[in-house]
């Protein structure tokens, strides 16, 4: 993944989960172990806070977020959602992929870059749709 290495924040709920997730997959799923590594690149990195104490301008887990990529300027809305739950015609993307990696505890406003396979993604997170801190679902 190539992007800044700026600060990112996860709540305490979704980091429990997230390193729960890390570990049931670590040692038999050879398939993800680049993204399992590179997840836990990014939460490691991660202030960790509350849910009730986490800005609406950030993407938690089950947030829903619009962006730009900035090389078509084409706009998508995609749902950060755990593996079981990936739905790519749903626009429900994993934390898994690149971009779920790579969207996890940013703000509106930020750029995001990452190797995909055909080469560098550029995207910028425009809006937050729903974010479940924000909405009052502390346990989704």
């Amino acid at each position: 993944m190539a992007r800044a290495k700026r600060r990112i924040y996860v709540t305490e709920f979704d980091m429990k989960r997230l390193d729960k997730l890390i570990d049931a997959l670590e040692d038999f799923d050879e398939r993800n172990k680049r993204y399992l590594e590179e997840l836990e690149d990014e939460l490691r990195r991660a202030k960790v806070v509350p849910s009730k104490e986490i800005p609406g301008d950030i993407v938690t887990m089950n947030s829903t977020v619009r962006l730009t990529d900035l090389d078509s300027g084409e706009e998508a809305v995609y749902s950060l959602v755990f593996p079981g739950e990936a739905d790519y015609k749903a626009r429900k993307i994993s934390i898994l992929a690149p971009i779920g990696t790579a969207l996890i505890g940013y703000r509106v406003g930020d750029t995001l870059e990452w190797q995909a396979p055909a080469g560098i993604r550029r995207f910028r997170i425009d809006e937050i749709l729903y974010q479940p801190e924000s909405a009052g679902d502390f346990d989704r």
